[in-house]
């Protein structure tokens, strides 16, 4: 499929754009919250020893952009579009983190609306990989209309581990919408 990963995406309070080498500091600084990796299971990932790595494999995979408040231009997390491993035909949204005071409300739905309303010009689904451990994610997921499809093994990233794997098809996500 030829989806574009890496587009620019506007919305109302964000920006998303592609991950570029010289974001690296400030995503680094945005990621130094151990809060923001108490439910994942790289929870020492607040680190910037252990962040390292998890940047530079963002950079060279492709798909991944950062996310900005427009009002303040501030790097604050970033997610990350990639081949569904479920089928050659569906891409993934995944690899997300934003800074606290993000959570739980409008920035992470405004980032998963303008995220999926550009796949869903693509594709008819979306998948999204979720670790077990990761409630606060799942409950987002769940927001959103994915469906849960099983608890399943599967290589993300090169790690391959058990995730909860979620589907939103394009009829729901817009079903949400209204």
């Amino acid at each position: 499929m030829n989806f574009p990963d890496q587009p620019t995406l506007t919305g109302e309070t964000l920006h998303l754009r592609p991950l570029r080498g010289d974001d690296i500091p400030a995503l680094t600084h945005a990621a130094s919250d151990p809060a923001i990796w108490a439910g994942h299971p790289a929870r020492d990932r607040y680190k910037p020893e252990v962040f390292a790595p998890y940047a530079h494999m963002l950079l060279r995979s492709g798909g991944a952009l950062v996310v900005t408040d427009k009002a303040s231009g501030s790097v604050i997390g970033c997610s990350r579009y990639y081949p569904a491993p479920e089928t050659p035909k569906a891409y993934g949204i995944g690899y997300t983190f934003l800074t606290r005071p993000y959570w739980g409300g409008a920035a992470n739905r405004e980032m998963k609306a303008l995220m999926l309303d550009h796949a869903f010009e693509h594709m008819d689904q979306v998948w999204l990989h979720v670790d077990p451990a990761n409630i606060r994610s799942q409950r987002a997921t769940l927001k959103i209309g994915a469906r849960f499809v099983e608890e399943a093994q599967r290589n993300l990233g090169g790690k391959i581990g058990i995730w909860r794997c979620y589907v939103v098809e394009r009829d729901a996500w817009r079903a949400c919408q209204t």
